[in-house]
């Protein structure tokens, strides 16, 4: 697998406080990566990075080749990234299929031809019996499954998913799951940051730990779940040395 996204040196500051710092790692074309770390480990600041939402203060991004640091999000967008938001971000005063519809007319010529793949993407993540229902009548949970399918609508090469199960039943999650595990295969690079980490593990090829900013661990599954930084870093000294 080729690089798509080429982080280098890549750090952000608020004043003294390094969210992110020194960022360094490699997303292959069709690698399905999960992004995982403590509550404020730095996981939302380096996608907003990523996504074009904060200019970095230090290192570069490179997509496909093509340098990208500082750009806009417009621009992010255009040439093949997409994110979702950890609080679903959607238009509220158009329904379901309409939101959907705005992302698939980005490749599609008319609105009848948006809505046949705004269709087709709601069932796909379990939304087919809500295509014409308001925003506000939406759970949590499926507002979650409103901001999946408006990122895959979309069609990107690179999707960041940022705790997309949040909400969801375990039957859901499972669901949820295979439908990422899916994606690869139909041309879509996955960088996913998850707190359900049942579902990140049993479904990433490979896991990038974040703690405090810096990167502790990259690896398969199988060895970041033993890794005892990794064990630190979510439970505390007491929990490596048990």
């Amino acid at each position: 697998m080729t690089a798509l996204l080429d982080v280098r040196g890549l750090g952000k500051s608020f004043g003294a406080l390094w969210a992110v710092k020194d960022a360094n790692f490699v997303v292959r074309e069709g690698e399905l990566l999960g992004l995982i770390g403590p509550n404020g480990a730095g996981k939302s600041t380096l996608y907003n990075l990523v996504a074009g939402a904060l200019v970095p203060t230090t290192g570069d991004i490179f997509f496909s080749g093509q340098r990208i640091t500082g750009w806009k999000p417009y621009q992010i967008a255009r040439i093949g990234i997409a994110r979702t938001f950890q609080i679903p971000k959607p238009y509220r005063h158009m329904s379901v299929v309409e939101n959907v519809v705005l992302s698939a007319l980005l490749h599609q010529p008319n609105v009848t031809a948006a809505r046949r793949d705004a269709e087709r993407v709601l069932e796909e993540v379990g939304l087919s019996d809500y295509v014409n229902a308001s925003i506000g009548t939406l759970t949590t949970g499926l507002l979650k499954r409103l901001e999946v399918a408006r990122a895959i609508a979309l069609k990107p090469r690179l999707i960041l998913f940022d705790e997309i199960m949040a909400g969801l039943t375990p039957s859901e999650v499972n669901a949820m799951s295979q439908l990422v595990a899916s994606l690869p295969a139909r041309g879509m690079t996955v960088i996913w940051v998850e707190h359900v980490l049942r579902a990140i593990m049993s479904t990433a090829s490979r896991i990038l730990v974040l703690n405090r900013g810096e990167f502790i661990a990259d690896g398969v599954p199988e060895a970041i779940a033993k890794d005892p930084a990794v064990i630190k870093a979510y439970l505390g000294d007491e929990a490596v040395h048990a």
